[in-house]
């Protein structure tokens, strides 16, 4: 299923079926550099609790947002989208009806580029590896589940993990601070960035 949108938060609305790869193409043309904020495992259940005021300090003057799952609540969406049109996916721990929202993968074209958005949890193999495989075509690709920042290259091909801007605290994540993740398109390339809040 495509579909093409100048206002993707009108697109997200509309995707119900989580067991397709969505792909949707933003209008956001190729003149100027484009910068795109991505987080991932917020895990925030409450609706009175929030994102980090770094975090969305952060993301100020991007001009989309990816989120790679394990949300929580879909308050989050709604502070993000404040800033800018959000794309998101469902992780493991997320509420059926949200899952049921979003979905579980997606692929977004963004001023010439094909971003996968994936949370990235299953069985077998790595995170890292399902998460590539789930996106022959991509020239990068945006998942979440291990909480662990990762930015390299595989190929031609961007992996990304922006780690966490809440819940980085585990015993099996060696990372000392919150994370989130900066995207820039530029010259037909995507280059990306993690910030240490």
């Amino acid at each position: 299923m495509t579909l093409c949108c100048d206002n993707p938060i009108a697109a997200y609305g509309r995707l119900s079926n989580h067991s397709e790869c969505y792909i949707i193409v933003y209008r956001m043309g190729d003149v100027h550099m484009k910068k795109i904020g991505v987080i991932s495992d917020t895990h925030i259940f409450r609706r009175d609790h929030r994102l980090p005021s770094e975090l969305l300090a952060g993301l100020q003057g991007v001009e989309l947002i990816l989120h790679a799952g394990d949300i929580g609540n879909e308050v989050v969406l709604e502070d993000l989208e404040r800033i800018a049109p959000v794309h998101a996916v469902a992780g493991n721990t997320d509420p059926f009806d949200l899952e049921h929202k979003l979905g579980r993968k997606k692929l977004v074209h963004v001023a010439g580029m094909k971003i996968g958005l994936i949370h990235g949890d299953g069985a077998r193999t790595t995170t890292v590896t399902r998460a590539l495989t789930s996106f022959p075509e991509a020239d990068c690709i945006v998942f979440g589940h291990t909480h662990k920042p990762y930015n390299q290259r595989h190929g031609k091909v961007l992996m990304f993990n922006p780690g966490s801007p809440t819940d980085y605290k585990r015993p099996y994540v060696d990372i000392k601070r919150p994370t989130f993740g900066l995207l820039t398109i530029a010259n037909g390339s995507v280059e990306g960035q993690i910030v240490y809040l």
